[in-house]
């Protein structure tokens, strides 16, 4: 079976229109990439979890909040790695200036035998649609355009 990841797409009312929370992938391949390299919260589900409940999870691991709001599902999508991702739509207003994100161990430099511990989000930013477009991973954005239509369409 395909792997299952589920995240959340968060949003805050901007004086722009909406801003989408994004987060940007720690470690070493990832330091100083920008276009096409955020992410929204997410990850891996275990088998049998509730995916809301692995996206809640997903989300309080990588920036450190717990997210109470109401939820509106997004289309699944298959990334072209095989993964499929489910996805929520909510509004929340996280406070930024205090990410707290898990740590992930792997070996750095490669082949030195050396175990380094990197977090799993080093940033994470609320950014106009535009922005979002540009930044989320390329496999990701049918899930931020379904989003941005949902938010700036005439209900």
């Amino acid at each position: 079976m395909s792997p299952v990841s589920a995240g959340l797409v968060l949003w805050r009312p901007g004086a722009g229109g909406p801003e989408i929370l994004l987060v940007h992938p720690g470690g070493p391949y990832w330091r100083g990439k920008d276009a096409a390299a955020w992410s929204i919260p997410k990850g891996l589900a275990e088998p049998d979890e509730d995916l809301l409940a692995a996206a809640l999870r997903e989300t309080e691991e990588e920036v450190g909040h717990r997210v109470e709001a109401q939820f509106e599902p997004l289309s699944p999508c298959r990334l072209p790695g095989g993964k499929t991702v489910h996805a929520w739509l909510a509004q929340a207003d996280l406070d930024l200036s205090d990410l707290r994100s898990n740590l992930f161990e792997m070996e750095w430099p490669p082949h030195s035998g050396r175990m380094q511990s990197f977090p799993e989000v080093d940033q994470a930013a609320y950014v106009a649609p535009d922005a979002a477009r540009l930044k989320i991973h390329r496999g990701q954005r049918p899930i931020i355009e379904e989003a941005i239509l949902r938010l700036t369409s005439p209900a």
